[in-house]
């Protein structure tokens, strides 16, 4: 199995816009919306992005869970702990687990198995991305590559009073010999807070 943090496997750059994270949405509710999901369960943090537009765009319900390898966003553990499981309201329904990449695939198996556990009449996966070697773990995926992608929601950070590059891009970047150059940021309209301190 490989390591799902070793950027060194990754071949390649593939910078998401919001424009084609919302075009791999859309697929994905084109790909689930004959099997009619009543519930979505995104999985948190980058599962929430695809998994909150799906539910809007099949217009059912939507129950964040959480569970990480994680700790202020830095890898700290081998296998997910769970922060937030699914709620009750799974029990009978066809619930969809929804996340952001499928590396290995066990994220999905333990939200899905516990949705199950719950009672869910059934339960399938789906993610923006797979790698080739997680590819057969998810049901349905809009995108599989073995690219270095770099998400719209997490390519940039706020420290020390700038925006800058997310350290773990910038070092998987440099892992292939590229810096993280000011043109893979998300151009974005500059806004200046309405109200706030």
């Amino acid at each position: 199995m490989t390591d799902p943090y070793d950027y060194s496997t990754r071949a390649g750059v593939r910078p998401i816009s919001w424009d084609d994270f919302h075009g791999l949405v859309k697929a994905l509710a084109v790909a689930v919306a004959p099997w009619r999901p009543e519930v979505v369960l995104p999985v948190l943090r980058g599962g929430a992005y695809p998994g909150a537009l799906l539910a809007h765009i099949l217009q059912v319900e939507v129950y964040p869970v959480r569970l990480t390898r994680r700790h202020d966003d830095v890898v700290v553990r081998d296998t997910p702990l769970w922060l937030m499981e699914p709620p009750a309201a799974v029990a009978g329904r066809r619930v969809l687990v929804v996340d952001e990449m499928c590396s290995t695939g066990e994220t999905l198996r333990l939200v899905r198995e516990r949705a199950l556990a719950l009672g869910a009449a059934e339960a399938r996966t789906a993610t923006l991305y797979a790698h080739t070697w997680g590819a057969d773990a998810v049901d349905i995926t809009g995108l599989i590559t073995d690219e270095l992608v770099l998400n719209p929601w997490d390519r940039e950070i706020y420290r020390d009073g700038a925006f800058r590059f997310h350290p773990e891009y910038a070092a998987a970047l440099a892992e292939q010999g590229l810096a993280a150059a000011p043109a893979l940021l998300i151009p974005a309209t500059p806004f200046v807070a309405a109200k706030g301190s």
